[in-house]
């Protein structure tokens, strides 16, 4: 193969200068969600419906206003559900105030873009043994640093099985390069910024990946995940994350809810706590070489949540009990001010396989 070769330092030049030069929460004029309280909030299933339904009844119309990059289910102060329009910037003109009865939430968020692709590689020999960058001794832990030899970082969101073979999963975009990767390429342990080499750090090989439809002009397909899993086995990949992390998932998944507390472990941000402020989004999100338009997706706000080469990490729920560590969602995106990720259970269903817990 020569994908490699066909790829310009240019091109890559680029890219690595975007994840850089990103725009801060400030510089957009971002205000920072403010966390409420630490229970996730229960909404009547009826009424959820009524606003997801106002809100799809809109979205397209909504999309094709400059500065509007997406939209999602929210709640205000009391409670009660709101639709979320979710900007890249200020000042947004022609937004409506209200939606079928719903109050509507404006939200600059920034744009959205794919985070598979870290911005720099890390200096081994100047981190700590946990630091997720690292090349670690195999079997290597979860939500560390992992990549097709074409990718130049995302993380290793989870060990699943479907009972017989075990998987590492990540995304389309770590693992299948956007689609541009042929099933039997090695995924390799770190990436290549963080000093992977092909074939000397391979954990597997690529198995199955959801294929990401670009938009076409105006004509954007809906996507539902941005998933892909490499076949590998116990002696190359293990459960739990390294020092340092939330430790094991669990393998039975639950469904996102709003205000709901949220942790995950990744290359670039390793541990980081954030919180659940918007679901059944609807985004558009910038992958550079096109736009993909995302639905029913998971809204997670807290600063510095994630950034690039944070793809593919597992998010899972942060609460004392029974209820922590349950897996919620594939983080693959982001924004200065908010994390995008697929709901769990679509990605686990799409590749017939289950969270690994080690059991």
């Amino acid at each position: 193969m020569n994908r490699t070769r066909r790829r310009s330092g240019v091109l890559l030049a680029l890219a690595i200068l975007a994840e850089l030069f990103l725009p801060s929460p400030h510089e957009l004029g971002v205000e920072m969600e403010v966390m409420r309280g630490p229970e996730p909030l229960q909404i009547p299933r009826d009424l959820l419906v009524e606003a997801m339904a106002a809100q799809d009844r809109h979205t397209d119309a909504l999309l094709r206003v400059p500065g509007v990059v997406g939209t999602a289910i929210g709640a205000d102060r009391h409670g009660r559900p709101v639709v979320q329009i979710l900007t890249a910037a200020p000042g947004v003109a022609g937004l409506p105030a209200s939606l079928d009865g719903f109050d509507i939430d404006v939200r600059v968020i920034g744009p959205v873009w794919a985070l598979g692709e870290a911005p720099w590689a890390a200096s081994a020999e100047e981190e700590e043994p946990s630091n997720p960058r690292l090349r670690f001794p195999r079997p290597v832990p979860i939500g560390v640093s992992t990549g097709q030899p074409d990718v130049t970082a995302g993380t290793i969101g989870a060990r699943v099985t479907d009972g017989e073979r075990v998987f590492a999963l990540s995304n389309n975009h770590v693992y299948a390069d956007r689609n541009a990767a042929n099933i039997g390429d090695n995924v390799l342990q770190p990436g290549r910024a963080d000093g992977g080499a092909d074939p000397d750090h391979a954990i597997g090989t690529l198995f199955d990946f959801e294929p990401l439809r670009f938009c076409q002009g105006l004509f954007c397909p809906e996507n539902r995940i941005d998933a892909a899993i490499a076949l590998s086995s116990p002696d190359n990949l293990g459960t739990s994350t390294p020092r340092g992390g939330y430790g094991t998932p669990r393998s039975d998944p639950v469904e996102a809810m709003l205000n709901q507390e949220v942790q995950k472990f990744g290359r670039t941000t390793g541990h980081t706590v954030g919180r659940i402020t918007g679901i059944h989004a609807t985004v558009t999100v910038n992958y550079r070489t096109g736009n993909v338009r995302f639905v029913d997706q998971i809204i997670v706000s807290g600063g510095g949540f994630s950034q690039g080469g944070d793809s593919g990490s597992l998010i899972v729920t942060k609460a004392r009990g029974d209820d922590d560590r349950r897996p919620v969602g594939l983080l693959f995106a982001g924004s200065a001010a908010s994390t995008i990720a697929n709901p769990i259970d679509l990605v686990l269903d799409r590749f017939g396989v289950r969270i690994d817990d080690g059991s």
